[in-house]
């Protein structure tokens, strides 16, 4: 963006959208008035009133494309450092906080969910980000795994017992710890599905790992 256009309104980029459109909102009622101003400082006024609709929609098309592609990093860190420190309410209301709310916004509001072991809604918001950005790996990855972890669970639930193993005491929808860091046992033999198990609950580990990093 040309720092021009936001001189022009008399703004800075550190301002809110609701900031820079109050700016505007004043110079247009200014510059609405005087262009019927007699002689050339009518004409000034008018040519002055296209400039500022120029440069306002200017500048709020590159923010709302760069929040679209990721770009507000600032606000996707604090939320990414929320959830990592497991404060979901938080990050929560940081999320509810958006103006906008491009795939990102939903990729981590699906995270959210996710840690808070609710598992279809963080479906929900994965698929909502993948249709507003189908090329993202992260989101198709986390999508994928999550589908493993869901339908894991499924078949857990309906055949709790199986060759003696009750699932290992790990809790569906494990914990922050659980999937960072995996516990995978010791020399015991694990089944298969064990490992299934292992593997579905890193789920979204990717998404912690590298959350705010594919922009």
């Amino acid at each position: 963006m040309n720092k021009n256009q936001y001189d022009l309104l008399g703004v800075t980029e550190e301002m809110t959208d609701e900031q820079i459109a109050e700016k505007y909102e004043q110079l247009k009622k200014k510059y609405s008035e005087e262009r019927f101003l007699e002689g050339e400082a009518g004409n000034e006024a008018a040519k002055m009133l296209n400039r500022i609709d120029v440069a306002y929609n200017e500048i709020m098309t590159e923010r709302r494309e760069s929040r679209s592609a990721g770009g507000d990093n600032s606000s996707y860190t604090k939320v990414d450092a929320l959830i990592r420190e497991g404060k979901f309410a938080e990050a929560q209301a940081a999320l509810d906080e958006f103006n906008e709310r491009p795939a990102e916004w939903h990729y981590l509001q699906s995270v959210v969910f996710y840690r808070k072991n609710w598992m279809n809604e963080s479906k929900k918001q994965l698929e909502i980000a993948i249709q507003m950005d189908a090329s993202n790996e992260k989101y198709k990855t986390a999508y994928q795994k999550l589908k493993e972890k869901i339908e894991y669970d499924k078949k857990k639930a309906e055949t709790p017992q199986q060759n003696g193993y009750a699932g290992g005491g790990q809790a569906n929808g494990a914990p922050a710890d659980d999937y960072d860091q995996p516990q995978m046992g010791g020399s015991s033999g694990l089944c298969e599905q064990c490992a299934t198990c292992c593997a579905c609950n890193m789920l979204l580990n990717c998404c912690m790992n590298a959350c705010c990093g594919c922009r």
